[in-house]
Order: C-alpha cells, then sequence, then structure tokens
C-alpha cells in the first residue's frame, strides 16, 4: 500500500512569501470570512489517517448525509503531476490527482454515494475561479483536504495581499455556513487555522530561538504566516502530528510569541469534531485511538534572559475518545465511560531525556511528552517530574506539576486515559 504525500519530520519547506503577506498584523479574509458563527461543523485530523479508521470517515460520512453524501476531495496541498516523477505509475504516485483519486475510493468504500476530486493544484490555479468547479462544489454535501504542503492551499484557493477567497473556497465557505462538513488532515487540517498559522519547524530551535513571520527552507526554523489560513477554526492555534513529532515545546512557543491563549494540539489518526465553530457555543469531541491536547496559555509568563527563554504557569489537559470540550467555558467533559482515577503507582517515575522527540535522537520515543504526563497522573507518590529536551546549548527542562485543580479519568480504573490542568513550565538548566 503505497503511503500518500505525508510529510516527513524533516521535509523542507521550500521557497518564500512575498513581503506583503507576512505583515504582522492578521487582516480579514473575505468578507465572507470573518467571525461569523455557522451551523456546519469541522472534523480536523491531526495526520496519518489510516484507511481502516471507520470512526472518523464515518464521521465525516454521517455528517455529510450518510449514504446520500457526496464528497468532494482537495488535495492541492498535494505537488502536482507535473513534479512527480512518479506521476505515471499508478502504484508510487503521489500527487494531488493521484492523491484525489485515493481518498475519494476510501470515501466510497467507507459508505458515501459519492466522492470526487476537486480539480484544483498548482498546475490549475485558475479552477479555483471557475464557475464550472464551482457549481461542482456546490453540488456536495461535505468537503475533505488532503495532505501535504498547507502554504499550497494558500497559493491556490486565496489571492492576492489580503488573502481574498478564490470564488472555490468562498463557495465552500458558504457551503460550510449552511450546515455543510469540512474536514481535512494533516496540512488540511492546519489549513483551517486562522491568524498565526505555523508554517514549520523543530520544539528545540524553537524554544531556543523563537519563532519569525515567513516561510523558511529551514525544517528547524519555526515560522508561521500572520494572515493565518482559511480561519474556520479561530478560537486558538492549531497543531498536527503533535505527539508523534513532539511538536508540544514549538506550539507553546509560537502561542507565547504571538499572543494567542490557546492551542489545539491534535494527534495523528484522531480527529477533533468541531460543532458550530466560531461562536459562543463552540463545542469539541475528540475521536480515535490517540487524542487531543489542549494548551492553555491564560496565565503564562514567558520571559527571555541570557540563560534562554522559559514559561511558567501555563496548562496542559489531554482529552481522548469521546471526550468533550467547551470552548467557551474550557471545560473538559469526559465521556461517560470514563472513572475519576485515584492514582496507585508507588513507582519511582521514568526519566525522560527527550520530552520533545527529537529528530536527532534515533533512539528517542514519540509521544514522549505524553508519557510522562500520564506516568505522573497515576503516581500517588509524586507531585511533579521534570523531563529534559535531547539538545543541549541550552538543555530545556519541562516540569509537569499536578495543579490544585488537577484530574484524571480512566477507562479501566488504572490507566490516566484524559489528563485535566497539570501546571507546565519550560525553562533552560
Amino acid at each position: 500500500m503505497r503511503v500518500q504525500h505525508r510529510l516527513t519530520r524533516r521535509a523542507a519547506l521550500a521557497g518564500s512569501l512575498a513581503l506583503a503577506l507576512l505583515a504582522t498584523a492578521p487582516t480579514a479574509q473575505a468578507a465572507a470570512a470573518g467571525d461569523t458563527a455557522h451551523d456546519g461543523s469541522l472534523v480536523l485530523v491531526g495526520g496519518g489517517l489510516k484507511e481502516d479508521n471507520a470512526e472518523v470517515y464515518g464521521e465525516i460520512i454521517d455528517r455529510a448525509g450518510g449514504a446520500g453524501a457526496h464528497i468532494g476531495v482537495i488535495t492541492a496541498a498535494s505537488v502536482p503531476e507535473s513534479q512527480d516523477p512518479d506521476a505515471a505509475d499508478p502504484e508510487r504516485c503521489s500527487n494531488s490527482a493521484c492523491n484525489g483519486a485515493y481518498y475519494a475510493d476510501l470515501f466510497e468504500k467507507h459508505g458515501a454515494a459519492e466522492a470526487q476530486w476537486i480539480p484544483i493544484d498548482l498546475d490549475h490555479v485558475a479552477n479555483a475561479d471557475s464557475d464550472a468547479v464551482v457549481a461542482q462544489v456546490d453540488s456536495m454535501t461535505g468537503f475533505f483536504f488532503g495532505g501535504g504542503d498547507q502554504y499550497r492551499y494558500i497559493q491556490t484557493l486565496l489571492r492576492g495581499h489580503g488573502h481574498k477567497d478564490s470564488k472555490v473556497l468562498a463557495a465552500i465557505r458558504a457551503k460550510l455556513a449552511h450546515g455543510a462538513v469540512v474536514a481535512g488532515s494533516s496540512a488540511g487540517a492546519q489549513i483551517a487555522s486562522g491568524p498565526d498559522m505555523v508554517s514549520g519547524g523543530e520544539s528545540y530551535e524553537g524554544l531556543r530561538d523563537g519563532s519569525d513571520p515567513g516561510y523558511f527552507d529551514d525544517p528547524t526554523h519555526l515560522g508561521y504566516i500572520p494572515r493565518g489560513g482559511f480561519g474556520f477554526l479561530r478560537s486558538a492555534l492549531v497543531e498536527t502530528h503533535t505527539g508523534a513529532y513532539g511538536r508540544e515545546g514549538r506550539a507553546y512557543r509560537l502561542a507565547a510569541d504571538t499572543g494567542h491563549d490557546r492551542v489545539y494540539a491534535l494527534e495523528e489518526n484522531t480527529a477533533l469534531v468541531v460543532d458550530r465553530a466560531g461562536s459562543g457555543r463552540e463545542r469539541f469531541t475528540v475521536l480515535g485511538p490517540n487524542g487531543a491536547a489542549v494548551l492553555d496559555l491564560r496565565r503564562a509568563r514567558a520571559e527571555a534572559s541570557p540563560s534562554g527563554w522559559s514559561l511558567r504557569g501555563a496548562r496542559y489537559s489531554y482529552l481522548t475518545d469521546g471526550d468533550r470540550y467547551d470552548a467557551h467555558t474550557w471545560k473538559v467533559q469526559p465521556a461517560p465511560d470514563k472513572y475519576r482515577l485515584t492514582p496507585t503507582s508507588s513507582a519511582p517515575l521514568v526519566a525522560n531525556a527527550d520530552v520533545f522527540h527529537s529528530a536527532a535522537n534515533p533512539e528517542g520515543d514519540a509521544y514522549s511528552f505524553r508519557t510522562t504526563a500520564r506516568s505522573l497522573a497515576q503516581s500517588r507518590v509524586h507531585d511533579a517530574a521534570t523531563a529534559t529536551t535531547y539538545e543541549s546549548g541550552p538543555r530545556f527542562g519541562v516540569t509537569l506539576t499536578k495543579s490544585a485543580g488537577f484530574a484524571a479519568w480512566s477507562s479501566d480504573g488504572t490507566s490516566a486515559d484524559t489528563l485535566v490542568d497539570l501546571r507546565v513550565t519550560i525553562a533552560p538548566r
């Protein structure tokens, strides 16, 4: 089975932004792209969506009309056929048309009445303003944005210095406002972001050097797009592939640098389902085998000193399958089949010397930050745990502390599945 358009953690982000797109003051998208609440929903996957994930595919299809669902597949984040050396090989190809057919086939196998590729990519930018393609979009009841490079979505579906909607994006936005579902995985989830959408970077380098507006050839450089993506979800920054690539560090740093007080940090093969995005009744549900974290910076304090950057007073909550979250009240509602966990472990906490799963450490473990958080939650003798970065110069320590409001829930009575309100400190050691 071929792997479709999944970026490696060290994949270079090629190209550069025009200066006009790097203005530090975010502006509105199109007139229709404001903060108006809509009746549709979002299904955002943190990447790595597996072919057999019936729960997530089924959710998208159900929200698009069930057996009558008509799904429009947009894969403009992939390279176009003209840039794919394997374009003629159906077993090896990984371009926009090939990936569009792949997802269309999957949606139909999972029960959609029909799924069609929307023919927009870097070879067919003009199609985003084609009346014929707009008519195709208008016939759909749901949409799925594939992965790749989110900047290609900006290049193909937004126009000019002000990031104005193309005709096709305006049509998708209107469908969303009237009840359609818009889903995406990896770059397809990231592009739903509002201002300051992340464009690349690694956790350690981000903590050490900070973030900059732009789009950089150096994949370790923490960059962001001030005008953001499509703005479907504006109540927080969005992060993807979080635990698999150890992106918690870069997410905290980018939020602190850009003045955001919250990040939705999505994990692979798992969806964050958003109802009424943009309204005071915005609600989230987690679906899938991993989870989604809410990084809370409302009371956080960032400080730069000669020894390095630090962040104190941040919070971390981690939601798993069936958990709900109210964006307005910031409250987590664990799934009804989970029980409040009474910690029983008296074992020493396992040392963690690679908390952000560094790409420089071939022996490192994915989901390292989450592993330390869960181990602490299950301990009855420890109230805090400190892990460190693999890199030094400086080496950063991450201290997790059970706050007064901390709680954990379990589906089996022993494991810490859902975590609420761990306190987070990041500081040089």
